[in-house]
Parts: structure tokens; sequence; C-alpha cells
């Protein structure tokens, strides 16, 4: 009976010892598995990350770093990650067609050959041809772009051997002061180096191709000339931290004004961009007109400011929310303007003014956010719930 009872316990300890290291092979497989098939899934993806990365981790830290060894390894480290972009245009003028080339920056994003540059620098190009650091030209083709935002990605068939993936860094922690270095191909002159500082922060520049307001672009003094747009804007760890954009100069030289996209904003956009082929934004998909005191008074509106919203496109945001538009038409100065529609007066208590209110009002919004917009009609204040979505195909290019 004794010999029994310890037999049966050496089996319930055996079998308790069994189950302990089979249930810690499961979880080492497991983990081991995910690693492995994560490793081999995307290895490429996470090849370009590691050796950016490694950039940076070779840097000596800016603290301890003279200005001099700084710039030096930010620039040994990062201008492999910048080419050099020509696009070609056909310019038809009153007697025949020819070619006319510009020449810019991008940052090479992956090994893939992914590289971001500004919309201006390949708009409406027939032919665009990139150089890498080698000294290799490639054909590229455009991906997509933001022409509110000034920013495109191309790509380029190359092999990932010669492609230097730029790490970004972040714009949201920028301050006025601190050091910035940009690489880029001003007239021509293949990476060319120069520093400064951030030299203000959060301005508002407009889009030249749309008209709409850039939120939170980067001031700085660090020299920009033609030939840089498109280029990266770095802070002193080598990570991407705006694209550089335009300039302020009366001469057409560089007076020490320039302005960079922050790089917040690209990451917003290149996920898209990759998987869709375009930039999905939410919009309301309402054309509106800015309402003044004067005109106010002579529609004998209970308001003052805000948005006279003249049409809404059908299948959008605004008419499935049932916002209208007008139906009267009439002459403001030179300009027909449709009357008698909703007044948009603020989105989530934001007051709306303008469209550039709108747009900041629309800015960090996702697809699928719902938003409190506050309309009068018929001299009444109402609240409309909208949920955001992408304007219909056919009408991407209204608000």
């Amino acid at each position: 009976m004794n010999t029994y009872q310890v037999n049966a316990k050496q089996l319930v300890l055996l079998a308790l010892a069994t189950a302990v290291l089979a249930a810690s092979a499961v979880v080492f497989y497991d983990r081991a598995g995910n690693w492995l098939l994560n490793r081999g899934a995307n290895a490429e993806k996470n090849n370009s990350a590691v050796e950016a990365q490694q950039h940076v981790a070779g840097l000596t830290d800016p603290s301890v770093a003279t200005d001099e060894k700084n710039n030096q390894e930010v620039y040994r480290a990062m201008s492999p990650s910048v080419v050099n972009i020509t696009s070609t245009t056909i310019v038809q003028d009153f007697f025949y067609a020819y070619p006319q080339q510009g020449s810019g920056s991008g940052s090479i994003l992956d090994k893939e050959g992914h590289i971001l540059t500004n919309f201006h620098v390949v708009q409406e190009a027939q032919k665009i041809d990139v150089s890498l650091p080698n000294g290799k030209t490639y054909k590229a083709r455009m991906l997509g772009a933001d022409p509110d935002k000034d920013l495109a990605v191309i790509k380029i068939d190359a092999p990932a051997a010669e492609l230097a993936p730029i790490p970004f860094g972040s714009s949201k922690e920028l301050f006025v002061g601190q050091k910035v270095l940009a690489i880029g191909n001003p007239f021509g002159l293949d990476r060319t180096l120069t520093t400064g500082i951030v030299s203000g922060l959060s301005r508002p520049i407009r889009s030249e191709m749309t008209n709409r307001l850039i939120e939170g672009v980067i001031q700085t003094d660090a020299a920009i000339n033609p030939g840089n747009s498109g280029g990266p804007l770095l802070d002193s760890h080598g990570r991407q931290i705006g694209i550089n954009t335009m300039i302020y100069s009366p001469s057409g030289g560089s007076v020490g004004i320039g302005f960079a996209v922050p790089i917040e904003a690209a990451k917003k956009i290149i996920p898209d961009i990759l998987a869709y082929g375009r930039v999905r934004k939410p919009k309301l998909g309402v054309s509106a007109f800015p309402l003044s005191a004067r005109l106010a008074d002579a529609l004998e509106l209970p308001v003052q400011e805000g948005l006279l919203v003249m049409q809404v496109e059908p299948g959008s945001s605004a008419a499935r929310a049932g916002i209208q538009g007008g139906s009267e038409r009439a002459q403001l100065g030179r300009q027909i303007i449709l009357i008698g529609g909703d007044v948009i007066a603020a989105i989530d208590g934001q007051p709306v003014k303008n469209t550039d209110d709108l747009d900041r009002a629309l800015n960090d919004k996702n697809l699928g956010d719902t938003v409190k917009v506050e309309i009068w009609r018929g001299g009444r204040k109402q609240s409309l719930n909208v949920t955001l979505t992408e304007l219909p195909s056919a009408a991407r290019r209204g608000l």
C-alpha cells in the first residue's frame, strides 16, 4: 500500500514536471516563432529602420562633441541619404514646345527606393531623374502627393545596397535657438551642407499650388537656396525634422530666412501614399464664402462672422449630415455667389470665420471622426454631428 502511494506521488510530480516543460516549450516556440516569422516577413522593411538607427547611433553625443565634429559626423552619416532630383517639363510657347529642367533634393525613405521631396520639385514633370551619392542616376515615378503641404513621394528601382534610409526625428519639441543642419543640392551643387538654428516656430505659410495654409512651419537661418527644396532639415543627432521648402528673398538669394515643412506632416501622409497612391483627407465637402459684416447686414443674417455655404458636394460628409447650400444667385462686386444656405459658425467649439479656420479645424481629424458643426439656418442656431469622410473621387479638389 505504501509503495503504491509513493509511486502515485512520483507520477503526479512527473506529470506536473512534464506539463511545466510543455508549457515552457509552447511559450518559447510561440515567442521564438513569432520573432522568426516577423524577422522573415519584415526583414526588408526593418532593415531600412535598423540602418537608419545605426547612422544615428554612430554619432558622438552632440552635448559633448565640438560643433565642428558634430557637423562633420552628421554630414558623413546623412549625406548618403540625400539625392539630387532633376525634373523635366515640356513648356509650350506660341511657336513650339521645348523641355525645361528644374532641380531639387530629396530624402531616401527606405530600401524599396521611396523618396520624400517637395511637390513643387516634381509637379507636372514628364520625366524625373534621381542621382544617388554614388553617382548613379535612376528614372523615378511619382507615387502620390499632398499639394496642400507641398510634399510628394517618388520611387526609383535601385538595388537596396545603394540606398541609405534617413532616420526621422520629431518636430514637436523644437525650440528657437536649436541647432539645425540642411543638406541639399543648391544650384546643382551636390550634397551641400549648411548650418544654423531654428529661428522661428509655427509659421503659417501658404502653398503656392493650392493657396492652403501649411501650419507649424519651421523657420531657420540655415542657408537655403534654389535646389535645396525637398531636402532634409536635420537636428544635431542626424534625424530629419523638416523638409526644406522655400525662402523669403526679395533678391532671389538666401537672406537667412528659410522655411521647412515639419516632419510630422510627412509622417501623416506617407503611409497613405504608399498604401493608396494618394492622401486620404477628411473633408466637409462644401464650397463656401467668408461672411463679412456688410454682407451679413445685406442678407439680414443674425451672425456677422462665419462661412456662408454656397454648394454642398453630393455624397460628401456635409451632404450626409444635412448641411444646406444656397439656391439664389447674387452679385458681390465682380463675383457671383449663392445665398440662402447655412452659415458655418464653429467646429467642435472652434470658431470658423474663413476657409483657413475650416482647414485648421479639420487638420488633426481622421477619417471616421465625428465633429460638431454649429450652423445658422433660418435665423436659428443648430448643431449637427458630422462624420468625416473623403470627398467623392470626382470632387477631391473641394473643401
